[in-house]
């Protein structure tokens, strides 16, 4: 029976068939599937490397066809996007720190197998790179060293890594490039003969030991060779590896076993011992390395791993291919993409390598979103960040100054989400002039702590006087949306460790306090007052226990109660009871107007009242929304009250033609004055509202 790959292969070389009339173009398709098939690449893969050198062909393929390869439109999406990384790099003229443009490359792709397409196309223009202009050429090799190789690296697909950096060292640094290649060619005799004997004498040691294993001698590759020598300071004729030898085995304990026959052998030289199996490297790379005075001591490297290990170290990612089928700046969020795609990759069955797409996906969806600058330079944001947060990332000044954004040439409001990829062009003012209500938290506008100091800072500059004012203007904004009485604000400053009203109208005004903790602190104090209406000298009667009901009223049991529909209590404020005459007791809002004309006529009749057991309880709220006279304005607010958990028990609305302005009067049952003060936050910031209070 036919291999999947087997399959795909088929498919792709007659996708392919005839060869394209350009030469050039044809090798590319020919070699790009060659490489690809070393990986051990699928049928969508296959197919989507031939589209890539020949889009025209797709019509080619039958409706049969497409359906037998289920990935084949996730890979050219995911090929298309990543295509915009070269034009960045190229518009950029290879500027900067890359690393930017290698996220925003792992953020753009959904499919993990679009990666090592990218890596066998670009390899093989390299192969081609002789007949460009020199100014492509370089370019090319360029890209491939900022962008493909260190990807090539961080997946672990070392088969593509190597040559990579060689073909890319070689086109920008050609004369160090043949000095090294010269250096390997004039020794190359004495060191193959070296290296044979002392595969013979590791092979015998192993055969003597029990241990079935294969010796082989390991390639040198130009470009690590270099890079050693620059990292260690040393000249040609003094590396350990120029002489090598791999010795592959069975098992994990076989390569500690085989370890202690090449030792036994010949001398380790100090310092020269790495232990990868039991501290894999990043990409999950493993091996034992260990460097030897060897025959007539001369050094010699041997690395030692299991047959498993040395596929991986290989193909890395591209180990296992059945996926869906039967440097710098290290950011721990972009690590875990890299896992996630060398999982991804190597799951080994269909099903959980859909649930661990499913399982990881989730947990990146707290990752951080990759945007572009109009000069196509990488900016990183946390999820959830807006075009404000994006200004303030790009300087400080431009978030001061920031009077709105285009996302892709579109404009868009300060508290736009973009996504990764997306474009974003800051519009500013002459003068700096934040605003006050982007370092309020439910305003949506900032989600970044880093741009939140930044508006906090410009306004400590601001002198005392102003922020008093400011804060004193929030506070009671926020006291009036919730009906709340004028209350002492002393009774607050130890709760917030402050020394004066002024200093707490201050944190207000900076943002280090908001509206809400304020307003949720007097509300409590407020709750915990007992009103008092005994003459002065007389005993209070004992307080009968809780009742199951909603109130307890003071000294009189349970009596029948109903909320008064004048000022309609909600459970957590302050309240007095009135004994009607054939009702009941009445409650009122301590500060309701209606119960103080009551009071004045029948004092005796005020009654202190408390709140009892709420669990269940709901109460009606009339709440006023103000705004602009819109299409779907009433949809958007009913909406989100029922996704509050709130109910609407009746609307009235009227609209002024004259000024377009829509007056809606809301009659809500909550569940308590949280409830009432978070839905009311939320109204207000439906787009076209101006306000949204407690009535």
């Amino acid at each position: 029976m036919n291999r999947p790959s087997d399959r795909g292969s088929a498919l792709a070389r007659a996708l392919a068939d005839p060869a394209p009339t350009d030469p050039a173009l044809a090798r590319r398709v020919s070699e790009t599937l060659d490489e690809l098939l070393r990986l051990r690449a699928d049928a969508d893969v296959l197919v989507a490397a031939v589209l890539y050198w020949l889009p025209e062909r797709a019509e080619r393929l039958t409706a049969e066809q497409r359906s037998a390869l289920p990935g084949l439109d996730a890979l050219a999406d995911g090929l298309r996007a990543a295509e915009r990384v070269p034009v960045l790099y190229r518009e950029r003229s290879g500027g900067g720190d890359p690393e930017g443009l290698r996220r925003l490359l792992l953020a753009i792709i959904r499919d993990p197998r679009v990666v090592p397409v990218l890596l066998a196309c670009q390899l093989v223009r390299l192969r081609q790179a002789a007949a460009l202009p020199e100014d492509e050429r370089v370019g090319l090799a360029r890209l491939t060293a900022d962008i493909h190789a260190p990807l090539a690296n961080r997946l672990g697909i070392w088969q593509l890594k190597w040559e990579l950096e060689d073909w890319a060292f070689r086109i920008l640094q050609p004369e160090t490039y043949h000095r090294i290649a010269g250096l390997l060619d004039e020794k190359r005799a004495d060191r193959e003969a070296f290296i044979e004997t002392c595969k013979r004498r590791i092979a015998e040691a192993l055969r003597e030991a029990g241990i079935e294993g294969e010796v082989s001698g390991r390639p040198k590759h130009i470009f690590s060779i270099w890079k050693k020598m620059q990292r260690k300071h040393v000249p040609f004729g003094e590396l350990y590896d120029i002489r090598a030898v791999r010795v592959l085995v069975a098992t994990v304990p076989e390569c500690y076993a085989a370890l202690g026959l090449v030792h036994a052998l010949w001398t380790p030289v100090p310092g020269e011992f790495d232990d990868y199996i039991a501290k894999p490297k990043g990409n999950d790379y493993r091996s034992l390395h260990t460097a030897l005075l060897g025959p007539d001591g001369k050094t010699l490297e041997v690395q030692i791993r299991t047959r498993q290990m040395h596929e991986q170290a290989e193909l890395g990612v591209a180990a296992h291919w059945r996926y869906k089928e039967g440097g710098s700046g290290v950011d721990a969020g972009f690590e875990r993409r890299i896992a996630w795609m060398r999982q991804l990759l190597e799951s080994s069955e269909s099903e959980s390598g859909s649930e661990l797409a499913a399982g990881l996906q989730a947990e990146l969806a707290e990752d951080r979103v990759y945007l572009l600058t109009p000069r196509g330079e990488v900016i990183d944001l946390p999820r959830g960040g807006t075009v404000l947060d994006f200004a303030y990332h790009v300087h400080t000044e431009v978030g001061h100054r920031c009077r709105g954004a285009k996302v892709n040439g579109r404009i868009v409001p300060l508290d736009f989400q973009p996504r990764s990829g997306d474009r974003v062009e800051i519009l500013t003012g002459k003068e700096s002039a934040p605003r006050r209500d982007w370092l309020l938290t439910g305003s949506g506008y900032l989600a970044s702590g880093r741009a939140r100091d930044k508006v906090r800072a410009w306004f400590h500059r601001l002198d005392r006087d102003r922020n008093v004012s400011a804060g004193r203007d929030i506070l009671e904004r926020e006291l009036r949306r919730l009906a709340l009485p004028n209350v002492e604000l002393e009774t607050l400053l130890q709760r917030f460790s402050l020394r004066t009203v002024e200093d707490l109208h201050v944190a207000l005004a900076l943002g280090d306090i908001s509206p809400s903790q304020v307003a949720r602190a007097l509300h409590e104090s407020l709750q915990a007052v007992v009103p008092e209406s005994k003459p002065e000298g007389s005993v209070s009667p004992a307080r009968p226990a809780r009742p199951s009901g909603d109130f307890v009223v003071e000294g009189v049991g349970n009596l029948l109660t109903q909320l008064a529909r004048c000022c309609q209590p909600v459970a957590g404020d302050p309240i007095i009871g009135y004994l009607t005459k054939a009702r009941g007791v009445s409650i009122h809002r301590e500060d309701c107007p209606e119960l103080a004309h009551l009071g004045a006529e029948h004092p005796e009749r005020i009654l202190p009242v408390e709140w009892g057991r709420q669990g269940g309880s709901s109460y009606s709220v009339t709440v006023l929304i103000v705004g602009i006279d819109r299409k779907g304005l009433l949809k958007d607010l009913t909406t989100l009250i029922a996704q509050a958990g709130a109910h609407v028990l009746a609307i009235a609305s009227r609209v002024d033609d004259d000024s377009s302005s829509a007056r809606i009067r809301l009659t809500l049952k909550v569940r308590d004055f949280e409830q009432l003060g978070g839905l009311l936050g939320r109204l207000g910031a439906v787009p076209g509202v101006h306000e949204a209070r407690r009535i």
